[in-house]
């Protein structure tokens, strides 16, 4: 169906960073797969399990134990220092459970119509109830009836929602990203976080961290989160937890994590032996190589390469980001860039019209990681 526009490219091999199109040209891979193979392309362990494993046993469903589904669950509740984990196949469904189970929650709070804070600009999927939760007309438009159920406030103003507080009998939790990677990389003020943790514990509410694309070590910890010292009632992960195969994750703490009883929800193919497995090997490759402090000062040696080369030019509004999740805001749209980048050996993204989102693998070196600020470079000061 007519929905993608895709760059005039097709790519039939990788390696660590690099792709290689059907010509044999090389590319620099900037955007991951819209941060999906933090391991980079091919890593020759992740590689192996998948073949393993499939050539073991690939699906059973949930109707039975999962040992490596149960394996998997408990690596990610000793990173989050959480209870529970869902397994479902994307981000979009993982919101979905979390969503799911505010209205559980709400409902047994007596709410006739529970409600959920969610942020403007945020981004959290395209099913409808994911859909609703988004703060993007231009993503809704066509859409409705939407959802309802939601409540938006500015993303980073703490008194908006100190406000709906005041204003609204029936809301059970709020929802946020604790980086907003579709709204183009934007990062809250420090303390936002830990101060919306607080706001919630004062008024029972669930807290939401939707880290599906800020998770995993990108931020430069295994959770953007993390890096203020709290923890959420629910965390949703996806994108990089397999690094290519369909996972996402929802981890709960608490009453929510045992709001479910069997039946109430579920996933043909969530969780699996194959993608459990290959999720188990990347958590366990992100850990032995410190991905996380690797994407702390390779990020950090970016952005300030970035800051360098690129904090006088008129044309460039903001650089921000955190780690290897980085967006370079323009004061103009430039869509094209993707092409001109293409054709220069580098493949990137561009989100909101006017900024440029960059991904990288967080295996790349610091060669590459130069290469790529220096192509970045070149066509921001190119433009007319």
């Amino acid at each position: 169906m007519n929905t993608y526009l895709p760059l005039p490219v097709a790519f039939v091999r990788g390696e660590g960073a690099w792709l290689w199109d059907e010509k044999g040209h090389r590319y620099l891979d900037a955007i991951s797969g819209l941060g999906v193979c933090a391991l980079g392309h091919a890593h020759p362990e992740l590689a192996r399990v998948i073949a393993e494993q499939a050539g073991t046993l690939i699906h059973t469903g949930n109707l039975v134990r999962i040992p490596w589904q149960e394996q998997l669950a408990d690596r990610l509740a000793d990173i989050t220092a959480m209870d529970q984990v869902f397994f479902g196949n994307s981000g979009a469904e993982v919101i979905e459970c979390a969503l799911k189970i505010t209205r559980i929650m709400g409902h047994k709070r007596g709410f006739e119509k529970p409600g959920v804070i969610v942020m403007e600009q945020g981004f959290h999927g395209r099913t409808l109830a994911a859909l609703s939760a988004t703060g993007s007309r231009k993503a809704q438009a066509g859409f409705e009836p939407l959802v309802g159920g939601f409540v938006r406030a500015p993303f980073g103003d703490l008194d908006a929602i100190r406000q709906i507080a005041l204003h609204s009998s029936e809301i059970t939790a709020v929802l946020v990203e604790p980086i907003q990677g579709e709204a183009g990389v934007r990062t809250p003020d420090p303390g936002y976080l830990a101060q919306l943790r607080s706001i919630c514990d004062e008024q029972g509410w669930l807290l939401i961290f939707d880290e599906i694309q800020c998770g995993l070590c990108r931020s430069g910890k295994w959770f953007a989160h993390q890096h203020e010292n709290i923890r959420p009632d629910i965390l949703t992960t996806a994108k990089a937890l397999a690094n290519g195969l369909p996972i996402g994750a929802c981890v709960a703490s608490g009453e929510a994590a045992d709001a479910f009883t069997p039946g109430r929800h579920g996933s043909t193919f969530g969780g699996n032996p194959l993608v459990s497995r290959a999720a188990c090997t990347v958590l366990d490759i992100m850990r032995s190589e410190d991905l996380a402090g690797r994407a702390a000062v390779t990020g950090t040696a970016m952005q300030d390469s970035f800051r360098k080369k690129l904090g006088d030019n008129p044309r460039v509004r903001e650089i921000r980001g955190r780690g290897l999740m980085i967006g370079i805001e323009l004061d103009r749209e430039v869509n094209h860039i993707k092409q001109t980048a293409l054709e220069a050996g580098v493949l990137l993204n561009v989100t909101q019209d006017s900024v440029i989102r960059l991904l990288p693998p967080l295996i790349i070196d610091r060669d590459q990681a130069e290469s790529i600020v220096e192509t970045v470079v070149t066509l921001v000061e190119d433009l007319e």
